[in-house]
């Protein structure tokens, strides 16, 4: 399965701009260069501690040097001074889980959806990091939660709109893999029958039916969504079929997406 594939075709959702992830080898006078750079901005910000300015660039510079543990310190500050903005908090969880701190990752996921209760990254930031620390139960209460939350929220809050069908992609690929296909079909089920029009849940299923080697049934649905999927979606998706197709053939091999590009990119 795609990991959170509510992310990787959402038609809608934007993408994190800057995973903290360590950066590949650099030369002698590069790193040099932007330790020169991290040092200066260092300073600017012990003097002036609200500049934006310097503590993205300190944050930019340590991410490039792969100091996840250093980028920790600008990412803190940038998310108190720009609560509105997300993203900071969310690349702050992910540096901090990355660092080793789980509690800490959770802690500012949940501190994210405590007043944005449908941001998706958070959500599949917060999930994620559950099912590293096996506990697919909290991870499913987590998100059947959510969705109970949906409607009310929806109707009074449209500003923290929850998206229901990605919440709902996200609950099914948890079933799925935990091998609870009975359940992971039913979301999907659920979900088709609220978005006649979207390909998402649709191609879901189609993956969880080749696990179960109903390959009849997988291949109708992968040409449903094929017929729904905008098109910069449907090359993709027809490989997706074609691998589907290729791993039921050879015996032990399941299919490997998890290079699919991010939103057909």
């Amino acid at each position: 399965m795609v990991p959170l594939l509510g992310n990787v075709f959402s038609e809608s959702q934007p993408t994190v701009g800057a995973t903290p992830t360590a950066s590949p080898s650099l030369t002698t006078a590069k790193k040099a260069e932007l330790e020169e750079q991290a040092r200066g901005y260092q300073l600017v910000v012990q003097r002036e501690p609200d500049n934006s300015t310097a503590l993205r660039g300190l944050l930019e510079a340590r991410l490039q040097l792969g100091d996840i543990p250093g980028a920790i310190e600008p990412l803190e500050r940038l998310a108190k001074l720009n609560p509105e903005q997300t993203d900071y908090g969310v690349l702050l969880a992910q540096a901090k889980q990355q660092a080793g701190d789980r509690e800490g990752a959770a802690t500012t996921y949940r501190t994210i959806l405590s007043t944005k209760p449908g941001n998706l990254k958070a959500l599949q930031g917060l999930v994620s990091l559950l099912l590293q620390e096996d506990r697919p139960e909290a991870a499913i209460g987590l998100l059947q939660d959510t969705l109970k939350a949906g409607t009310q929220i929806n109707s009074v809050q449209p500003e923290n709109n929850i998206d229901v069908t990605s919440v709902q992609l996200l609950l099914g690929q948890v079933y799925a893999n935990e091998q609870r296909y009975t359940e992971a079909v039913t979301i999907y089920d659920e979900s088709i029958n609220s978005n006649k029009q979207d390909f998402r849940p649709v191609l879901a299923k189609a993956m969880v039916l080749q696990q179960q080697g109903r390959e009849a049934e997988a291949k109708s649905l992968f040409t449903t969504a094929i017929s729904l999927a905008p098109a910069q979606y449907k090359d993709q998706i027809k490989q997706l079929a074609t691998q589907a197709t290729a791993s039921a053939t050879t015996p032990g091999v399941s299919p490997d997406v998890s290079e699919t590009p991010v939103g057909g990119s």
